[in-house]
């Protein structure tokens, strides 16, 4: 995967954008992550697995915040242009809540001028380089960018979870932030796409990711991030892996 520092203007909305190309037929996870990301597949196509059921997806589709991994599978030679987003930068493109697509994977055009995705997918195809693919999908950023003031609380509020590594109560998030919880919650789901508990919980299970490349102990992993008792600790990282910690760690 190659990745590419965005166009400045985009630079406070989406974190890099990258090229994805696989040579082979695959299957494989995606575990949750903190922000939304967008995907446009020049060749080949992406599926979704569910149940064992293969659910074919837009060529040009969102994925939102989720608190469970996803799998995907790819056709022989597939070419993807992937965007990510800050967890803030989203709501900047897109009228519609942004809680709206938690957990779920929709068509582009059923969010975005019809025309101008439809328009992007064309050039797309016909690109003969990388740098070309990327700023093409610049360019449709840019033409629905929405110059709206950031909302600075909710803003702040991400921060925070993310200075806590996640470990933080919503009832004193919303007290350091001086307002209360129903307002916090209403406006942090609209603009980042999950619940306040939710995201925390997914920043908390990244933090655990990186704990376990380390030489630290599964129980001090547990306590260190607060964890109840190693049974819930098992039982959160399953949702979000669909393995143990134990045997996730032995595939590092």
């Amino acid at each position: 995967m190659q990745q590419y520092t965005p166009d400045e203007r985009l630079m406070p909305y989406v974190r890099c954008i990258a090229i994805s190309e696989n040579e082979v037929a695959a299957t494989y996870k995606v575990l949750p992550a903190t922000g939304l990301v967008m995907g446009f597949q020049y060749s080949g196509r992406l599926a979704t697995v569910q149940a064992g059921n293969t659910q074919p997806m837009a060529t040009a589709g969102i994925t939102g915040i989720a608190d469970t991994y996803h799998i995907f599978q790819n056709t022989v030679a597939t070419g993807s242009v992937l965007v990510y987003f800050t967890e803030t930068g989203f709501a900047h493109f897109c009228e519609q809540p942004v809680h709206e697509l938690f957990g779920h994977s929709v068509a582009l055009d059923e969010l975005f001028d019809k025309q101008q995705v439809r328009e992007t997918e064309e050039k797309l195809g016909l690109a003969a380089t990388a740098a070309q693919r990327v700023h093409i999908v610049e360019r449709l950023l840019l033409a629905q960018l929405k110059y709206i003031a950031a909302d600075k609380m909710v803003v702040a509020a991400v921060r925070l979870i993310h200075e806590n590594k996640g470990n933080i109560r919503i009832k004193e998030l919303a007290a350091q932030l001086h307002i209360s919880q129903s307002p916090l919650e209403k406006r942090f789901r609209k603009v980042v796409g999950a619940t306040p508990k939710k995201f925390a919980s997914v920043v908390r299970f990244n933090e655990v990711l990186g704990s376990l490349a380390g030489p630290k102990s599964l129980t001090d992993i547990c306590y260190e991030h607060h964890f109840f008792d190693q049974a819930h600790f098992i039982k959160d990282f399953q949702q979000y892996t669909g393995h143990s910690p134990e045997a996730f760690r032995g595939q590092l």
